[in-house]
């Protein structure tokens, strides 16, 4: 049970979640338990208060084990936050024998020199991810394992995070007594639960507002192109709703979720809702129209800055056109006419993300809502993980019991060689001592002339 048990870890600004899950006969993933808490240590993606992290992940960790009555050991945690950027990169390695097909291991020593490059003080690579290979010239080799070549060259798209930041995260982890079996960026998790192949060969942005940082994520042709962590999310619209009605953070939450649109022109003016006053005060009464300008206008920015990346990356050129536009997912997404918000900032076609296609007809409704993605994704990234472990020790199982019987033929063999020797000796021994004709007939001879005596 526990080898195809995994567990993601989200540990986001205002929520950590922890999530185990295995597959089924089907291959979709079917959650086990889910643990939620709320993120007291954790502002815009980066930890800036350990102890109380640790006891937001401890919490969630619990609940979730509870729930599926299995002991968390190891996890696949998400980063995020302001710090990470993405750079491309280009290089290359020379084979010893160009005879000899490209395998997993040219591949490996490939990325493991791009793990190398010299970063700036107080950064270090989260990932190298592949885009396209180059096999001695041969331009835009998408798998070169199984072709021949002396020189293998890539593009890279590698993402980059600060130590410090990467460090604090393992240690939350650490001291919460889990191990920590992989670390992945959160838009990539995100993209994994909410995207399709189709979306992702056609071309497709992926948006995951969050409550402290929005994750951009494009693909196209199926490889991950361009990854950015923006510094805004919901929380800033909480908090503008907080500073422009004057009311506390709880009752702004709870104004933004439950009466909240991205799209002022839809309210009248004489929608009023009433919020009680702090001890005793009189209520505060607040219109519609104004909480969704409010809304509004934060919502334009965080979709500007996206969108200005979406431009950086190049999407008004022909070649690199996103056909299948955007899907918005994380918290933020279920903001009320987010989308039409988007799509007429942006002319793209947006659609709203759901985890749900990977997850088992029987799982819970909620965790098919925008805010569990990352969750989902995180778990199926483990999920991978543990599969492709599963397989190198079933070839490493394969290749030990193939080495036995070589060995067993070759005992078997020797001991036939032993045996058939000693039949050669044996004969050989015979026939020396059986006399020949010769040797008889003087011998014979001898006795005669004896006898004559």
């Amino acid at each position: 049970m526990e080898n195809q048990v995994a567990v993601g870890l989200d540990i986001g600004t205002t929520k950590i979640v922890a999530m185990i899950g295995r597959k089924n006969e089907y291959g979709k993933i079917e959650v086990l338990g889910t643990g939620k808490a709320v993120s007291m240590g954790v502002h815009r993606g980066v930890v800036n208060n350990i102890t109380q992290t640790i006891q937001s992940i401890q919490q969630a960790v619990e609940e979730a084990e509870n729930e599926s009555n299995i002991e968390i050991k190891n996890v696949v945690v998400g980063i995020a936050g302001q710090h990470i950027r993405s750079l491309h990169h280009s290089d290359y390695i020379t084979r010893p024998n160009a005879e000899e097909v490209i395998d997993d291991e040219d591949i490996e020593r490939l990325k493991n020199q791009v793990l190398k490059l010299v970063m700036l003080p107080g950064e270090e690579i989260i990932h190298v991810l592949p885009q396209d290979y180059k096999v001695d010239g041969q331009n835009e080799v998408e798998e070169p394992i199984g072709m021949f070549g002396g020189r293998l060259e890539a593009n890279f798209h590698v993402v980059v995070g600060q130590v410090a930041s990467i460090r604090n995260i393992g240690r939350c982890i650490k001291s919460s007594g889990l191990g920590m079996s992989n670390i992945t960026l959160e838009p990539l998790a995100s993209a994994e639960a909410v995207l399709s192949a189709e979306e992702k060969e056609a071309g497709v942005a992926m948006i995951d507002i969050g409550g402290g940082t929005t994750d951009l994520a494009i693909f196209k042709d199926g490889i991950i192109r361009h990854t950015a962590v923006i510094p805004f999310g919901g929380n800033v619209i909480t908090e503008d709703i907080k500073e422009g009605c004057s009311i506390i953070g709880k009752q702004a939450e709870l104004l933004k979720t439950k009466f909240g649109s991205a799209w002022p022109g839809e309210n009248k003016d004489n929608e009023i809702v009433s919020i009680p006053g702090l001890r005793g005060r009189d209520p505060k009464e607040i219109t519609l129209k104004n909480l969704s300008k409010i809304i509004h206008s934060r919502a334009v920015e965080i979709i500007n800055e996206v969108y200005l990346e979406i431009k950086n990356y190049g999407h008004e050129e022909s070649k690199k056109k996103l056909i299948a536009g955007i899907v918005l997912t994380g918290g933020g997404a279920q903001l009320k006419h987010i989308k039409q918000l988007v799509e007429y900032i942006t002319g793209m076609d947006t659609r709203i993300g759901y985890p749900n296609e990977h997850l088992a007809s029987d799982s819970e409704e909620q965790l098919s809502s925008p805010m569990y993605a990352t969750a989902v994704g995180l778990l199926m990234n483990g999920l991978e993980q543990k599969a492709k472990q599963q397989q190198k020790e079933q070839i490493k199982e394969e290749e030990l019991i193939a080495e036995q019987e070589v060995e067993e033929t070759k005992e078997e063999i020797e001991e036939v060689e032993e045996k058939e020797k000693e039949i050669f000796i044996e004969t050989t021994e015979k026939k020396e001592k059986k006399p020949s004709f010769f040797e008889k007939f003087i011998h014979n001879l001898r006795e005669f002339l004896d006898n004559a005596e």
